[in-house]
This record gives C-alpha cells, sequence and structure tokens, in this order.
C-alpha cells in the first residue's frame, strides 16, 4: 500500500506487477527504484525473459508488404525469431506452438480483423506484447482497447519498431543494442 501510495497507483496495480499478470514500462520501473533505492538494472532484468529467443510475428495479407517489412524487423530486431503469415490462422498456430514475444499485426486481414486475432493471441499467451500496424489512423483510438502495446502507421521503419520497444507491456531481450 506504501508503495502503490509513493507512485500514485492502485494497490491492484501493484498487485498485477507483483503476480506478474502485468510488468510496469521503464518509467515506472525507474520510479520503483527510486521508491525501494534499489539499483535500476536488477529490476530491469527482472522483466527480461533470461536468454530466450524472442519470437516475433508480423501478420499481413499483402505478400509485398511482410516481403518489405521482414528485412526491416530483422534489422531492428537482430536476436529474434522473425515469422511472416498472411492468414490469420497460421499464426495462430504458430502462437500455439511457440511463446510469442511480440505481434505486428495489420487490423484489416482478409476476413480477420487485427483486433480479433489480437484477443486470441492473448488468449493463448497474454504476456504477447501487440503493436497494430496499418496504414489507417482512424483505427487508433479502438486499437487501445484491445490489450495492445502499441500503434504503428504503414511503412514499418527501424526507427519506428525501436521506439515501440520502449513501451512494450512486456519488454524482451531483443538482441541488439537498442540504437
Amino acid at each position: 500500500m506504501q508503495l502503490a501510495d509513493q507512485l500514485f497507483v492502485t494497490r491492484s496495480t501493484i498487485n498485477r506487477w507483483e503476480s506478474g499478470t502485468r510488468i510496469p514500462d521503464n518509467r515506472m520501473i525507474a520510479k520503483i527504484a527510486e521508491a525501494l533505492d534499489a539499483d535500476i538494472n536488477i529490476l530491469l532484468n527482472a522483466t527480461i525473459d533470461g536468454d530466450e529467443t524472442p519470437n516475433v510475428i508480423l501478420v499481413d495479407d499483402s505478400k509485398i508488404i511482410l516481403r518489405g517489412c521482414l528485412p526491416i524487423l530483422e534489422e531492428a530486431l537482430p536476436g529474434a525469431m522473425i515469422y511472416g503469415f498472411t492468414r490469420p490462422s497460421e499464426a495462430v498456430a504458430c502462437a500455439k506452438a511457440n511463446r510469442i514475444a511480440l505481434a505486428f499485426l495489420d487490423i484489416e486481414i482478409g476476413t480477420m480483423s487485427g483486433f480479433d486475432l489480437c484477443h486470441t493471441l492473448l488468449s493463448i499467451n497474454p504476456r504477447t506484447n501487440v503493436v497494430y500496424l496499418t496504414a489507417y489512423a482512424r483505427y487508433a483510438l479502438d486499437a487501445w482497447s484491445t490489450g495492445a502495446s502499441g500503434f504503428m502507421q504503414k511503412p514499418l521503419t527501424p526507427d519506428g519498431i525501436r521506439e515501440q520497444l520502449a513501451h512494450l507491456r512486456y519488454p524482451f531481450w531483443t538482441g541488439g543494442s537498442g540504437k
């Protein structure tokens, strides 16, 4: 209760952090470290998923977008296993077989909505970070109600990816320097 009061968050927020159902973002981790007089590196390392290679997926029904974006993801996330899918069903099968650290989802994916795919991926693993990637800014408000970590307008860029990584709900080791 004292920590919640000091950080201006609710006790249930602290409880979620303690139970692992949510992880504070990097700015909040810095505030926690200050409040607890703890080494921030110890707290940041506690949010990292060890040496496990993170799995990252990109789901877009356009093969051209997929071909163009996969090398950009590889550049920004050199230590990750990156998979691209044109069909949501393939992404779901991958998520059932592998722990997905980050999913970039188009919002209009053929007959399925990226919002629906987000809900499915989060039901498989609630700690999956989801970033919507779309050409339509009008979806931004709807995107936030789905539990996503971010929203990007196309085209995908390495700097845009790095910016999103700084705001993930569940940070993970990306295999690069982050620069």
